[in-house]
């Protein structure tokens, strides 16, 4: 029997890594999350990885491989993209700041399960400027425990490799000295709006391939409360929407399929707009910002814009902007997100729109991911296998937990949040606002 190789997520989310390293060949034995609403997520779409909720910080090699059932196996590769700060600090080293000491959790962890090669994804801005330093005293720190770092590091923008969203993510990656380094994957595609395009790729998808044929969410009145509802309203998929309908003969590439009901329109909960903010929406030209509100409005033809998270709980609960949709006078809902992600339809988000928004702008696109698996894959000289093993997915449950009931799900404390707190007594109307920007624009025309 041929065994699959394994792999370790932390600061797992909602589980873009896990998705694109399954897919890639791997059994993600565990993930490893502090946020209680990302736990419920990750434990609904992959039942049979064992969630540990809690941070990484002091959490052992023992106890991961406990929780995961993996015994003393090998680990094949630890992936995830801890948060830092990477500002190089007059007289003192970067690392030794304690905002980044999460960081050195990630490499600390690495060592001790004595993982055979490492992933480490974070944002662009640290390849830039001061915060080069940051990144030589990592590539030392991993040195100083046993491992190479392929070099120099690279900045992969998701839209190279077959997702319909420009996103630009620092990977790192590293093996244990004398095993072989994992090479960067090559691009798969062209974006779409790819000025010099690399001769003998296809093109990528654009907005209108990944979303255009899901059904309207304004159309159906269920969805004012609900994140669901069955219909028969899909359109025809272009190929890329058929792969992430499962659909065709490789959507689940190399990960294990899915028992799940593809007539459901899901992670589609409608948004209640103000008929102005709807006449704006529909003046902005797609491709263009809507002045007011900074919303980009999307271009069938092209691709989407950054998908961000905005800020969790403690930090004020703000919701980065969703785009507004192409072809309609709204934004985008969590589903559209998604595919613009490269989640396919069966993976679902929170039924919630701030959380399951949060949970996309927060995750690497998972045909990134995939293929940043598939280099490890190669590295590691193993010819990944198709399973043919089907799942069935967790408990809806698990989708509709707000905080509180996630906490306690999973016997932790319930994290700090602003979310929970009444925040609209001082919202401004939209008519106000538009009037305070038409004064603006006369007083400085």
């Amino acid at each position: 029997m041929r065994v699959r190789p394994i792999g370790i997520d932390l600061f797992a989310g909602a589980g873009g890594l896990s998705l694109g390293f399954e897919q890639a060949g791997f059994d993600v034995a565990a993930a490893v999350e502090v946020d209680p609403i990302h736990c419920a997520i990750h434990m609904f779409n992959f039942p049979e990885t064992a969630v540990i909720p809690r941070s990484v910080v002091g959490l052992s090699a023992a106890e991961i491989r406990l929780a995961a059932g993996i015994g003393n196996r090998p680990v094949d590769c630890v992936f995830g993209g801890p948060p830092c700060q990477g500002f190089s600090l007059i007289g003192q080293r970067a690392l030794d700041d304690p905002r980044n000491g999460l960081v050195l959790e990630f490499v600390r962890i690495v060592a001790e399960l004595e993982a055979k090669t490492f992933v480490f994804e974070n944002v662009k801005g640290l390849t830039v400027g001061k915060h080069k330093a940051f990144l030589e005293e990592l590539v030392q720190a991993f040195d100083k425990v046993g491992y190479d770092v392929r070099l120099p590091w690279r900045v992969l923008d998701a839209a190279s490799y077959g997702t319909p969203q420009h996103r630009q993510r620092l990977i790192l990656i590293g093996a244990r000295k004398g095993l072989t380094v994992p090479d960067y994957p090559p691009p798969t595609v062209n974006a779409a709006d790819a000025r010099k395009p690399i001769p003998g790729l296809p093109r990528g998808p654009n907005c209108l391939e990944a979303i255009g044929d899901l059904p309207n969410a304004d159309g159906f009145f269920d969805l004012c409360d609900s994140d669901s509802v069955r219909t028969t309203a899909f359109k025809t998929p272009s190929t890329f929407a058929a792969d992430l309908r499962c659909l065709t003969k490789d959507a689940w590439h190399c990960g294990y399929a899915r028992e799940w009901d593809p007539s459901v329109l899901t992670s589609s909960a409608r948004t209640d707009h103000t008929a102005i903010s709807r006449r704006r929406f529909g003046e902005t030209k797609p491709g263009w910002v809507e002045p007011i509100s900074r919303f980009f409005r999307l271009a069938p033809e092209g691709l989407c814009n950054t998908l961000r998270a905005g800020t969790d709980g403690a930090r004020g609960a703000f919701t980065s902007p969703r785009p507004i949709h192409y072809a309609h006078e709204r934004c985008i809902t969590v589903r559209e997100m998604a595919r613009l992600h490269g989640f396919p339809d069966w993976f679902r988000l929170q039924a919630t729109k701030w959380h399951g928004a949060r949970q996309v702008g927060n995750a690497v696109p998972a045909p990134l991911a995939r293929a940043i698996g598939q280099a490890v894959v190669t590295a590691l000289g193993l010819t990944p296998t198709r399973p043919e093993r089907v799942i069935r997915l967790g408990d809806p449950r698990l989708l509709r937990m707000d905080l509180s009931e996630a906490a306690e799900h999973f016997g932790v404390a319930k994290p700090n949040s602003k979310r929970d707190r009444k925040s609209g007594a001082k919202k401004r109307k939209q008519d106000e606002i538009e009037a305070a920007h038409t004064r603006s624009r006369v007083a400085h025309g």
